[in-house]
This record gives C-alpha cells, structure tokens and sequence, in this order.
C-alpha cells in the first residue's frame, strides 16, 4: 500500500511539473460530444436572443462561440439551451449544459451555496428602473406606493426590498415568472415599473413599439456584476473559461482583433503578443489546448471591444464601467504568461 501511494504521489508530482493540464469530465464530455452545451438568457437583446430564424446573438451567445472556438476549433460547435432566472441554476446543477453564461450576477450566496463557481466578470452592471413617461417620474425617490413588476429567482427582488426599505419607501410587487409575461403585464399598465438590471432595460426599452414612451431613471441602486459559471468541481473547464474571458480583454488591451490575429501571430515583435498567440512558450498546454486557442477565439468573435460594440453598443450603452483600466474601467486582466 505505502509503494502505491508512493507511485501515486510521484505520477501526481509528474503532472505538476509538467504544467500539463489533465482534463476533466465535463471536458472529456464536451469533446466526446463534440459539442458546448450553453445555458443561455431566453430572449435578452444584446447578451441573448435568437431571431426569426433561430440563430442566436448578444455578448453571452459570443462568449459561448469563443469558448468552443478555444476547444473544439470551431466557434459553431454550441448548442444553446434557453433558460429563465428559476431554472437557470437547476440546468448546470444537473449537468444539462456545461455552462451557465446566462447575465447572472455573482454573489457570495451563489458562489458559497449553489455547487457553482463564477469564472470571472463579462458585464459591469447595476439595478435600476424603468417607467412610462407619461407618469412624469425622474427620480427612484418619487417611487413611493408603486406597484412594481419583477422576476423571481433573482438578486432584483432582495434589492429591490433593501432599497425601498432603507429608504423608508414602500411598493406592491408583481411577480411573474417568464421575461416575456412581465413584459406584457409592464406595457399593459398592471404595474408601474420594471425593475431589472440597467442593461436589460435598455434592452427591452429599445424593442419596444415607442421607446420613448419610457424612461430609464438615474439611479444604479445596486453592483451587479455579471458572468459565466461552471460547476465547481470543474476546474480545469473553469481555468479555460477564465482564461477565454482573460484573453478577450488582453487582446483588446495588445490592439488584437478578429482581422489582424493571424498577420499578428506571424509578424509581432511584442514578446506579451508572441506568448498570447502561440508563437512562443507553451501557455496552451498549461490550459490543455493547442497554440492556437486564443487565435481561434479572437478570429470568431474579436476581441473584447469587437464583442461589446456589436451586441452591447446598439442598445446605446456606454463602455463606463466595462471599459479597459486604461481607459478608466474596471476590466484589469491577469498577464497571459
């Protein structure tokens, strides 16, 4: 028994100094398959939603096409899986998807009680509301006595009652389950606000028959940030997550995009570009992919930047928070080296 534990240790140690990452079931599962399985929002303009056609976009269906660019090599490799906030979390749990990249808040609840572990941030948001403009409001202060509309299941509904509370404000919750039925219930009259985070109201304000029939008012009574998650106990799927999310952002920071990643790849001097693209070193195998992962990644979908312009920027969303440090945001990546 000692000689096997011995050999075991020694085979473990082995590993470690090779930097050579082992794969691990939902991994081995994903390229056995040969596909991602992607729990995704049901219908959120800019992070998730199919059109007529059933083709899918917004910056969460991206993220998922960049993830299985990186270890599949082919971004089109992703079954989408719409989820809503009440069983979004069931659906990972259960191993129904691989990956929940569904604009969820990470929270300490969350992370400490739900089996699940966030990768990292892809959105910086916060909560706000939404109002008819005919009722005249222009400030969350002069919401006393609303009748307010709100998705279970979600950080809204504890924030919505600290934030009332804490201002000595009282409402009426309207609680409905599916996005597409508070919607209605909100444009019919049968509430007065919609509270959400600020990005999904920018997103159903813009679909609305007469966006400027409403108002999105001042106040982010809340941080909420936003980000893909994985079962905890998948970590070496979780370290290329991460690491995805990670070189989106490094490649927006070295000036890398989907139309010059290969020329970059072959000509860069930059000894940062050279190790972030394969040229040199061995960061792939420590993530147990190829050279050309983050290649792949940023020819599918581009860069950080690319992502937030074609899916965030038509809902008239300034960068703000989710800009590079830079440029006076909070987007800091780890060196890829």
């Amino acid at each position: 028994m000692t000689m096997i534990r011995a050999l075991l240790a020694g085979i473990a140690a082995a590993l470690l100094a090779t930097g050579v990452a082992r794969a691990g079931p939902t991994l081995d599962a994903i390229k056995e398959r040969g596909s991602l399985r992607c729990a995704v929002n049901t219908g959120l303009q800019g992070f998730a939603a199919p059109d007529s056609q059933g083709r899918w976009s917004g910056i969460d269906v991206d993220f998922c096409r960049a993830l299985a660019a990186a270890i599949l090599g082919d971004p089109g490799k992703v079954e989408f899986r719409p989820t809503n906030t009440q069983n979004r979390f069931t659906t990972l749990q259960t191993g129904e998807v691989d990956i929940l990249s569904h604009n969820t808040t990470w929270s300490a609840s969350r992370d400490s009680s739900l089996g699940l572990t966030f990768a990292g941030i892809l959105f910086y948001d916060g909560q706000g509301f939404m109002v008819p403009k005919s009722l005249g409001i222009e400030s969350a202060r002069e919401l006393d006595g609303a009748t307010v509309c709100i998705l279970p299941g979600t950080t809204t509904e504890l924030n919505l009652a600290d934030w009332f509370r804490a201002h000595s404000m009282e409402f009426r919750p309207v609680v409905i389950g599916e996005l597409s039925q508070i919607l209605q219930a909100f444009f019919a009259g049968r509430c007065d606000v919609f509270t959400s985070d600020i990005s999904g109201l920018a997103s159903v304000r813009q679909g609305a028959d007469q966006p400027d029939d409403w108002v999105i008012l001042p106040e982010a009574i809340s941080k909420e940030p936003l980000g893909p998650a994985v079962r905890r106990d998948d970590w070496e799927l979780f370290t290329i997550v991460r690491w995805t999310l990670f070189g989106l952002l490094e490649a927006e920071e070295y000036g890398i995009t989907s139309a010059n990643v290969e020329q970059q790849r072959k000509t860069s001097k930059s000894p940062a570009v050279q190790r972030m693209l394969g040229a040199t070193g061995e960061i792939g195998k420590g993530l147990g992919l190829d050279p050309d992962w983050l290649v792949r990644v940023v020819g599918a979908v581009g860069n950080y930047a690319e992502m937030y312009e074609r899916n965030i920027g038509p809902l008239g969303i300034p960068r703000g928070q989710n800009a590079l440090w830079k440029d006076g945001g909070l987007m800091y990546p780890p060196p890829i080296r």
